[in-house]
């Protein structure tokens, strides 16, 4: 059960940052076409405070979440970004508006349309990733050729037939076809399989369980 909550609190917390994405949208070209007027100076000390802290924040649980591989830390650290990357955009508009003086007002809504935009490709980003995970959809090549090339480098394997390898929350599943002599012993084949597995565990950690079939080389 806890593997399957991962990626639906990963999935959650994208789902809102699509929604903060859109509400930032809707708001800024709601205000466009009201009476604009000149912000307030002092707003920028403030948003400069706002995006330091939110992108500290973003570092540090983002720098977590791929130390642990968890998906919904990363939707979490990217939630922090949106509000890092919504401060920045304010800040750059205000700026703009200051300086241009009169008929740049507009600024600070351009740019929060552009900061939704950017919120809104992360959101998607990990949404996907969070459905691709309770799809049980397989990691990426350089993981699956990891733990095959981990794999045939036991002594005694002749080849790797299949690797299946599937993430459920922090951890890897691999189900794998191990050919071996056909000449060889049952005893020996099954200490070849105990060796892969624990070859295959010592050096890609993430690796929870390996599922080995023995097969005759052909």
């Amino acid at each position: 059960m806890d593997t399957v909550a991962e990626p639906i609190a990963a999935a959650i917390i994208s789902f809102i940052l699509l929604l903060a994405a859109a509400g930032i949208a809707v708001q800024a070209i709601h205000e466009s076409f009201l009476p604009q007027r000149r912000p307030a100076s002092f707003t920028l000390a403030v948003l400069v405070v706002a995006i330091l802290v939110k992108e500290g924040l973003f570092r540090y649980i983002r720098r977590e979440s791929v130390s642990v591989g968890s998906a919904a830390m990363q939707a979490d650290a990217w939630h922090h970004r949106s509000d890092a990357l919504t401060s920045l955009a304010a800040a750059i508009g205000i700026s703009v508006a200051l300086l241009g003086g009169k008929g740049f007002e507009a600024a600070d809504d351009i740019a929060a349309m552009f900061a939704a935009a950017v919120i809104t490709w992360n959101g998607w980003r990990l949404l996907r990733g969070a459905l691709n995970e309770l799809m049980d959809r397989s990691p990426s090549h350089e993981v699956i050729d990891r733990i095959r090339h981990t794999a045939a480098s036991v002594g005694g394997v002749s080849r790797i037939e299949k690797c299946l390898v599937r993430k459920m929350g922090y951890d890897y599943y691999v189900d794998m076809h191990v050919e071996v002599d056909p000449q060889m012993t049952v005893q020996r084949s099954h200490q070849i399989a105990h060796e892969v597995k624990d070859q295959v565990r010592r050096r890609v950690p993430n690796v929870q369980d390996v599922m080995i079939h023995i097969e005759p080389a052909r």
